[in-house]
């Protein structure tokens, strides 16, 4: 399975959302929580290659594995496989039996909306609020973006990952986990993202 997104950093989700359902938007999954493990062999060899293994809970334990990624017109496209494991601890446990450590972990909540061709993820980080949009196509996403009002020049071409270490690096943050009791009592802007808000 080819995976082909694009993330935005927003103001107003809310405003979003309204949008979606305006523009006829199936909602397909409520807002929940995610747990996401990403894990690693020593020496950090598949985060050096650009490669993913993650662990994720949300509705259903899900392992994932991403090649690494290609940008295409501000896009980034790479190979992903994920299938649903049926114990999220046994999953985490098997892991590390084979040498893997965990690398990170990051919370956020999601909310999925189809539309058209393409899946829009609305997506509430505890340094900050993005919409995804993933599609068979660069110009499905494009579409989807222009018919959100997002600026396509603001597109943030990177992880969360990234995105947090921007963060931790401005705000001179200790902590490595990114979890919403983490982020109790504290600020983050666009400015500390290195990103524009999309949303206009």
């Amino acid at each position: 399975m080819q995976e082909t997104e694009v993330k935005f950093h927003v103001r107003d989700l809310n405003r979003l959302q309204t949008r979606l359902e305006t523009l006829g938007a199936q909602r397909v999954q409520e807002r929940v929580l995610e747990r996401n493990v990403r894990f690693d062999l020593p020496g950090a060899r598949l985060r050096s290659e650009g490669r993913v293994l993650r662990l994720r809970q949300d509705t259903a334990s899900r392992l994932t594995y991403k090649s690494a990624s290609k940008k295409e017109q501000g896009v980034l496209s790479r190979e992903e496989i994920e299938f649903v494991v049926e114990d999220f601890e046994k999953a985490k446990r098997f892991l590390e039996a084979l040498g893997y450590q965990k690398s990170a972990y990051y919370e956020k909540y999601r909310t999925v909306y189809e539309l058209n061709e393409t899946s829009i993820m609305l997506d509430e980080l505890p340094y900050g609020d993005f919409v995804e949009i993933e599609g068979e196509t660069v110009e499905a996403i494009h579409s989807a973006a222009d018919r959100l009002d997002l600026d396509w020049a603001a597109a943030a071409g990177t992880s969360y990952l990234a995105l947090f270490e921007r963060v931790r690096r401005a705000l001179q943050l200790s902590f490595q986990d990114i979890s919403f009791e983490n982020f109790t009592g504290i600020r983050v802007d666009s400015s500390h993202l290195s990103v524009h808000t999309a949303d206009k």
